[in-house]
């Protein structure tokens, strides 16, 4: 039986605001807010119970072949170790590239500080184009230790994927894989340039990287024209 939720509004006429002095105002469309925050959060819980029941997705029948960081070549099965989800995500980090995509090493660099919390539930690799030790390399550089990285074998993966291009251009993905002999796809990021709103970069929902949700709390929020750089 669903549980029957308090309205929003009702829950948010109970805030103790942290701090006095407020003006009518400022108490009336900060408590607008928080109603719609609190939906947001339903929303958000709501669209996970969608996900996790998803069908079963598709067998993953292609032998996609990797390099891993002992330099042992290892196929998708392999991945998951004792885990039933393995959670990849392949960054822009090609042999042609002098340096990775800011974008991801940014993306990566969340991931690394929750690295070892996530792999108690799920597995999770970093694919990259590059060369092995050249991956390895640069995540020593950033301090990234707990982060496990993997070069493709050839480029069937990217290509399948649609995160290279016929003209050589990568692009992120984030993929889940079930358990399975052959593993089967649970859920991937679906969404492209072609569905992102005017004035928006294409991203996808939830938002993973922790720069721009604390951005988004800020007075200026998100600049359109800013992108986190490798250096400062």
């Amino acid at each position: 039986m669903t549980d029957i939720l308090i309205p929003a509004q009702e829950l948010a006429a109970r805030r103790k605001p942290p701090f006095p002095g407020e003006t009518p105002d400022y108490a009336r469309a900060r408590q607008a807010l928080l109603a719609e925050e609190i939906e947001l959060r339903r929303h958000l819980e709501r669209v996970a119970a969608q996900r996790r029941a998803l069908p079963q997705g598709p067998e993953i029948a292609k032998d996609y072949r990797f390099i891993d960081q002992n330099g042992a070549e290892v196929g998708l099965k392999d991945l998951f170790g004792p885990h039933q989800a393995l959670v990849v995500y392949f960054w822009m980090f090609g042999p042609q590239r002098k340096r990775p995509c800011p974008m991801c090493t940014n993306m990566l660099g969340g991931l690394a500080g929750n690295a070892r919390d996530i792999k108690q539930r799920a597995a999770l690799k970093i694919v990259g184009r590059s060369p092995i030790e050249r991956q390895i390399a640069f995540a020593q550089e950033r301090g990234w230790a707990n982060l496990d990285f993997l070069q493709t074998v050839g480029d069937d993966y990217p290509k399948d994927l649609g995160a290279l291009t016929p003209e050589g251009l990568e692009w992120p993905s984030l993929i889940v894989y079930a358990k399975g002999d052959p593993p089967r796809l649970f859920w991937a990021d679906e969404i492209r340039d072609e569905m992102c709103d005017p004035g928006q970069d294409p991203r996808g929902a939830p938002d993973l990287a922790p720069l721009w949700n604390v951005l988004d709390l800020t007075p200026a929020g998100r600049d359109p024209h800013w992108y986190p750089k490798l250096r400062y």
